[in-house]
């Protein structure tokens, strides 16, 4: 069999003033998410080159079928196929996921707390094959406040482009279609009217976050917030006390974040402190005071401590330390659980609020 031949395409590059030619340099696709949406969009030259080189390494490696399938199926049976998460409660019922040895999706089940009656909500394997799509890829499963409904986003094409829909969980009914081109996070409204998500640009970075009513049009939705800064990208969440949505805006070494009220029907996002080039932050909200995860000040970030975000007066609540990495917080009823990296190794640390 032919070696695949690769057609040359002289192109002369340049950088930090040095040129040289680049005989390959065409066959990168610039319009490269646009491919992944649409696959009838690749250069036709670059897929036949593609197929080629695929039946070329299919062709040399035929005789190693029987060793692939050994190697694979040792590596799955170190695989525990058969498993079952431990349940959480939240509100009326218990939920948690199994995997099968059949199946290559996992399952969402639920039962309500003193019940023995078990509910399937969700089968990957059967979602699949109702679609009959080649590619089946699960971004997000959120289940609203009230238990009602179930919330999932899709990717179909392998473009990591997630489509959303809201599905009433015992009608089987869904209810809000085909909220396309989405990061794929879903967030529930404490009251269930709404969910929140953000829309990924052409450059496939998140940087508008959306309401959408649920049930209604998804021409209606509403534009809470948008990143004008192209290398920034957006995520919403809610406080830890359930009393505020966040939004965090950042790149690799900067963030900024904004706030609002749970209760606002007309959402303003409001500013914690502005960006500055380096500084990392995060606020999180419990028992009415604010604790801000930081490095400013702080090369392996520190705590600080507010009891307003309208009149900001921050005090340090955990200090930086010498060769440790400070992490974030998580909190429960009246304590507060943190972590520490040092010497390779983590640590938690637990203490109570008063």
């Amino acid at each position: 069999m032919k070696v695949p031949y690769l057609k040359k395409k002289s192109e002369i590059k340049s950088c930090h003033n040095v040129q040289w030619e680049d005989n390959y340099s065409w066959i990168h696709q610039k319009n490269i998410l646009e491919v992944l949406q649409d696959k009838t969009k690749l250069d036709p030259e670059v897929k036949r080159y593609l197929d080629e080189e695929n039946l070329y390494a299919e062709h040399h490696l035929k005789d190693t079928k029987n060793l692939q399938k050994k190697l694979f199926d040792e590596i799955k049976g170190r695989i525990k196929l058969d498993d079952e998460s431990l349940p959480y409660k939240d509100h009326t019922y218990e939920y948690w996921t199994k995997t099968t040895a059949t199946g290559n999706y996992s399952i969402k089940l639920r039962k309500k707390i003193d019940s023995n009656d078990i509910e399937e909500i969700w089968n990957g394997d059967e979602e699949k094959k109702k679609l009959k799509t080649e590619y089946f890829g699960v971004g997000d499963l959120e289940i609203s406040n009230d238990d009602k409904y179930l919330g999932y986003s899709l990717d179909t094409k392998g473009s990591e482009y997630y489509t959303i829909f809201i599905r009433d969980i015992k009608s089987k009914k869904i209810i809000t279609k085909e909220i396309t081109e989405t990061s794929g996070g879903i967030t529930f409204s404490l009251d269930d009217k709404y969910i929140f998500y953000s829309k990924l640009d052409e450059n496939h970075r998140a940087r508008k976050i959306y309401r959408h009513t649920i049930g209604n049009y998804n021409k209606e939705d509403e534009l809470i917030f948008e990143e004008k800064t192209e290398a920034f990208t957006v995520a919403l969440s809610i406080s830890s006390d359930e009393k505020y949505y966040f939004i965090n805006t950042s790149d690799h070494n900067t963030s900024e974040q904004y706030y609002f009220g749970i209760d606002e029907k007309k959402p303003v996002p409001k500013l914690i402190m502005s960006r500055e080039k380096g500084i990392l932050y995060s606020v999180n909200s419990w028992d009415g005071k604010f604790y801000n995860h930081t490095n400013k000040n702080a090369e392996d970030f520190k705590i600080d401590l507010s009891d307003s975000l309208v009149n900001q007066n921050w005090k340090t609540f955990i200090s930086p330390k010498d060769e440790v990495l400070i992490g974030g917080l998580t909190f429960l009823n009246n304590w507060i659980i943190r972590s520490e990296t040092s010497n390779a190794l983590d640590k938690l640390f637990i203490r109570n609020i008063f």
